[in-house]
């Protein structure tokens, strides 16, 4: 196990009636003019957005809203909002959302006291030293953006997704989770949503640091309960345990808590940012597309951990680890089509002419020449795991030639 440092600092209020104290924690974070950063119409119009804003206005906050934001969140409305809100003088951000919403409002919140151009953070040219304090009322779990020091946004002009990260400048310094607030999610974001959660535990259970027992332990149990509950979540919408489990399950994905210790790979997000970029998909339902390519490609190049997650996650029963890899990727494909409803292709996506070249330069050209940390890939392996994402009459083709090339051992 490697050294690490962890800290969390947000504030959780979690459970029914929590939206009722957004106000109160509002004002202990010491802001008392507040924009509201939300999407579409969905917050007026099932009354969140009044409810809020009277509990701001009821303890003395002033208010200015900043509607729009939408799925892949892009640059336009960040600078939007940060004229605005240097107009009006705000000293805090309050999103009300999901992980778009809540990405919008950090970006926001550092872009407004930095003297120069807030993608300097996203591009690595500069540092966040100081942002605004950000709360957060969660609508729409999967990112885990409420409790996380991370953002994501995509730059129009150049259609580059990238990420910001901090270790906690950013983190929300309150996050009100009801799981109530989701019961009107449709099943599409719901699935979307857990494929995420699901993508953010893989993306640090895929380590090559090894002695992480304790670390792999917690990741494999918030599996195995995401696991459990979806189905119920998608059979009943209103089915309260369930819609809670989801919604705790989405701030303990991403919240670093399954990455102490150890290195992080962030392959799969990578892919699938380029794809969002690119051609506007949902970056859950993405993700459902690139996660288990990555995993095929790994069976056949490295499949220990692929091997441990089957047996420990899926009971799988198989003695060497390259079988033990292929089930597990099995299971997941089986899981993430069968009880989600999720596309395992890039045509089911919606993307029937993907550009696999332009896909490939853009991904190394935003993170090297290499990427990954649990195998490293070149533009050669990620080109084939691309292809992996192909339809079904090409995918079992390109998958035998990646066997076939792939070394003896892993």
């Amino acid at each position: 196990m490697d050294n690490f440092t962890y800290y969390a600092p947000t504030l959780f209020e979690f459970g029914r009636g929590s939206e009722e104290k957004t106000g109160m924690l509002t004002f202990l974070t010491g802001s008392k003019r507040v924009m509201i950063v939300y999407g579409q119409k969905y917050v007026k119009t099932n009354g969140h957005l009044d409810r809020i804003r009277m509990s701001l206005e009821a303890i003395g906050i002033d208010v200015v809203e900043l509607g729009g934001v939408q799925p892949n969140p892009v640059d336009t409305l960040v600078y939007e909002g940060i004229r605005l809100g240097r107009d009006r003088n705000i000293d805090g951000l309050l999103a009300i959302g999901g992980g778009s919403v809540i990405d919008t409002a950090k970006a926001i919140a550092a872009g407004i006291p930095y003297k120069g151009d807030f993608w300097d953070f996203f591009c690595g040219k500069a540092t966040v030293k100081e942002a605004l304090p950000v709360g957060v009322v969660l609508t729409i779990p999967g990112s885990g953006s409420e409790g996380s020091g991370n953002a994501v946004i995509t730059r129009s002009e150049s259609l580059q997704k990238l990420s910001l990260r901090t270790d906690s400048i950013l983190r929300p310094r309150f996050a009100v989770l009801d799981p109530e607030l989701t019961y009107t999610l449709t099943a599409w974001q719901t699935a979307c949503g857990i494929v995420d959660m699901i993508s953010h535990i893989l993306e640090r259970y895929f380590s090559p640091t090894r002695g992480v027992e304790v670390t792999d332990r917690l990741a494999e149990g918030l599996l195995m309960a995401l696991i459990d509950v979806a189905p119920k979540a998608l059979a009943d919408p209103t089915d309260y345990n369930a819609r809670a489990n989801i919604e705790w399950a989405s701030t303990l994905a991403h919240n670093g808590l399954t990455g102490c210790g150890r290195l992080e790979d962030w392959t799969c997000h990578a892919m699938e940012h380029e794809l969002s970029a690119l051609y506007g998909v949902t970056h859950g339902a993405g993700l459902a597309v690139v996660f288990p390519a990555w995993m095929a490609y790994m069976a056949h190049h490295k499949p220990s951990k692929v091997a441990q997650l089957g047996r420990r996650v899926f009971g799988v029963r198989a003695t060497d680890d390259r079988s033990a890899a292929i089930e597990a990727v099995a299971q997941f494909r089986a899981f993430f089509s069968a009880v989600l409803r999720m596309p395992l292709t890039l045509k089911a996506l919606g993307v029937l002419e993907p550009d696999i070249d332009l896909l490939v330069a853009k991904l190394h050209e935003d993170k090297g020449s290499e990427i990954g940390v649990y195998y490293r890939l070149t533009s050669r392996d990620t080109r084939q795991i691309y292809e992996l994402m192909l339809d079904e009459s090409q995918r079992a083709a390109i998958a035998a030639s990646a066997a076939a090339s792939a070394p003896a051992t892993a």
